[in-house]
């Protein structure tokens, strides 16, 4: 089984399919949700929150991606898997990026790798991309900027900030981005975007008209019961689920009925 190329996720717009991705940082997870049939994987730099238990994403280091890419890596063939450049792996420029874009690809055995950015990042883009090394771009709400925007705050909203997200994704594609990820900015601006560019966009908090959607897994499986923002749809109440099962647990081994006969092994006669 070979895995969905940045070809063929280019392609799955123009054949009117939209492309479904899902965050994931473990090999049982990535088992579960190849199953389920996604497109592709981010092993996003949100696992300094949810793995973690960090306020934000910038403590993670491209050591800890990779590590978690390695474990995704081993639980799926098929989905593409994107890895995440997390604060500081790339700020310094060029030659940096390469070389943290290089690793995730080498030791983490992702197809490809995203960024946060625009039209600053453009030359580094362009020189992975002439290294073999495809790009997912992300714009909007990026989260390593969260002090730089005051809060997770919804982006592009006036006018003037809306013209410069499209100049900034037309820069993106234009330095080789196979994608971009739109993340909190209004619907319309994502539509526009969208209608802009040859390269699919993948929204998260940007409305219906993005060319595909990405959630964080544990967020779409509702293991957070405080988070509820209004992107966010929960398919599941795994919350729920996990503490009764717990639960459950605890209170059979308290009262003595785990393990039962059918849970323990006896000498052979």
């Amino acid at each position: 089984m070979k895995r969905i190329s940045t070809t063929q996720l280019r392609r799955k717009p123009r054949d009117g399919e939209r492309i479904v991705m899902v965050t994931c940082y473990d090999a049982t997870f990535a088992r579960l949700v190849e199953e389920a049939g996604v497109d592709a994987i981010l092993v996003g730099d949100s696992l300094g929150m949810v793995i973690q238990g960090h306020e934000h994403t910038l403590p993670v280091t491209l050591d800890e991606v990779i590590y978690h890419c390695r474990a995704v890596a081993r639980g799926c063939a098929r989905p593409h898997l994107v890895g995440d450049l997390p604060f500081g792996s790339y700020q310094q420029g060029p030659d940096q990026l390469i070389a943290s874009a290089a690793r995730l690809l080498k030791e983490g055995g992702v197809q490809s790798v995203k960024l946060e950015g625009g039209a600053e990042h453009a030359e580094g883009i362009a020189k992975c991309v002439r290294a073999g090394i495809p790009v997912m771009g992300h714009l909007g709400l990026t989260p390593q900027s969260v002090h730089q925007f005051g809060g997770y705050r919804v982006q592009a909203k006036t006018q003037t900030a809306a013209e410069r997200l499209v100049a900034d994704a037309l820069a993106l594609q234009e330095a080789g981005c196979f994608s971009l990820v739109l993340e909190g900015i209004p619907a319309p601006v994502a539509e526009r975007v969208t209608a802009a560019l040859e390269i699919p966009t993948i929204g998260i908090g940007a409305g219906v008209g993005c060319a595909g959607q990405v959630l964080v897994l544990y967020d779409l499986l509702g293991l957070n019961e405080g988070f509820n923002p209004k992107f966010l749809k929960k398919y599941d109440n795994f919350h729920r689920r996990v503490v009764d099962a717990v639960g459950a647990f605890a209170t059979e081994v308290r009262a003595g009925s785990f393990p039962t006969e059918d849970h323990a092994h006896y000498p052979s006669h």
